[in-house]
């Protein structure tokens, strides 16, 4: 019965703004509290990254999900300042807000910082950073199997027996979930020989870690395999393979995915051969709609996963798929993941 007054919902929901353009928000009357009187409901982002074509479809996905349910939506950001990201969340304690969504930072300095949020009596919940409060639920895409789910292509692809360079920083709770796919992989296949680590998040991403790849690449000539678990480290990856003109020579693998990636995959010759990833904009709604079951009384549960998907450079050329709009028609479960779901929830248009 759920099922079919969820899809009644969205039928009718979709009918109406068909017909007369209404908005997808729902009626009072179908909301609970405190989401009868949304406009008065304030929920705060805080974020740690925000440099990226996936924190910014991140935001986005944020932003129309907020706007779906009409709360009131403040973003902070603290650009990589861990420091500041803490003293933001005092911030929107401050500002009087209802919900925080702390997105990234380090465990070490948001520990504290959201267990004020919760003696304050604010729900929050966490995207990718493990604040160890048991009040917060955890938003993840699953990072482990995002992990996992490229070595084994790269496995396919290579065998199991090659020179691999890895990037990585610690200490960033998704990155560190990737890592242990990394050493459980490596574990069960010795001939995986890690040849250089290395990695950075300074500002910009991509081109700190181009300006590491360079040197990697020239002190080992012998890597075949590049495992770049995020889209700006494999960003700056394919800089380093492209000006050394080695990308008949070595498979870059990654995690995540935007339009400017696929353009990157899709370049003839690209090094860039497959990557693992969710949309990121579905993940921001995914956050949002979690955060309001919590503030509505119910519970989303401890941990929040949104499934991830294989990308291969061959099924993106193959479909001639150019952009996220034609990856969600290729692979519906970019579009839309049904997590984190109520009756009365409503979405962002489609």
């Amino acid at each position: 019965m759920k099922i079919l007054r969820r899809k009644f919902f969205h039928l009718t929901a979709a009918a109406a703004m068909a017909l007369g353009g209404l908005s997808s928000i729902a009626s009072a009357a179908e909301m609970p509290a405190p989401f009868d009187k949304a406009a008065d409901v304030k929920i705060a982002l805080i974020r740690y990254l925000s440099t990226g074509d996936f924190f910014q479809a991140y935001l986005s996905g944020v932003e129309t999900q907020a706007k779906a349910l009409g709360v009131d939506l403040r973003v902070l950001d603290s650009r990589q300042d861990a420091a500041l990201q803490a003293d933001m969340v005092d911030q929107a304690i401050a500002l009087g807000v209802d919900g925080i969504i702390i997105q990234h930072g380090l465990t070490e300095s948001m520990k504290e910082a959201a267990q004020r949020a919760v003696d304050a009596g604010i729900k929050v919940v966490a995207f990718d950073v493990n604040v160890e409060n048991k009040a917060i639920p955890q938003i993840e895409q699953s990072d482990y199997l995002l992990g996992k789910l490229a070595l084994e292509q790269a496995i396919k692809d290579n065998g199991n027996s090659f020179k691999a360079g890895y990037v990585y920083v610690p200490g960033i709770a998704p990155l560190d979930r990737r890592d242990k796919a990394w050493q459980d992989v490596r574990k069960e296949n010795p001939g995986i020989e890690e040849t250089a680590v290395f990695g950075t998040l300074d500002n910009p991403i991509a081109n700190s870690n181009a300006n590491q790849a360079r040197s990697v690449l020239q002190a080992n000539p012998d890597i075949t395999v590049m495992f770049a678990p995020y889209d700006e480290f494999a960003k700056g990856v394919k800089i380093a393979v492209d000006e050394a003109s080695l990308t008949d020579k070595i498979d870059i693998y990654s995690a995540d995915v935007s339009t400017a990636d696929i353009s990157a995959m899709r370049e003839p010759g690209s090094a860039w051969v497959a990557t693992v990833a969710t949309n990121p904009a579905v993940v921001g709604e995914v956050s949002v709609r979690a955060l309001a079951i919590l503030l509505s009384g119910g519970d989303p549960g401890a941990s929040v996963i949104v499934p991830p998907t294989l990308i291969t450079q061959k099924f993106l050329n193959d479909q001639d798929i150019k952009n996220m709009a034609d990856l969600g028609e290729k692979m519906p479960q970019f579009a839309h993941a049904d997590v984190a779901m109520t009756d009365w929830m409503p979405l962002p248009p489609r």
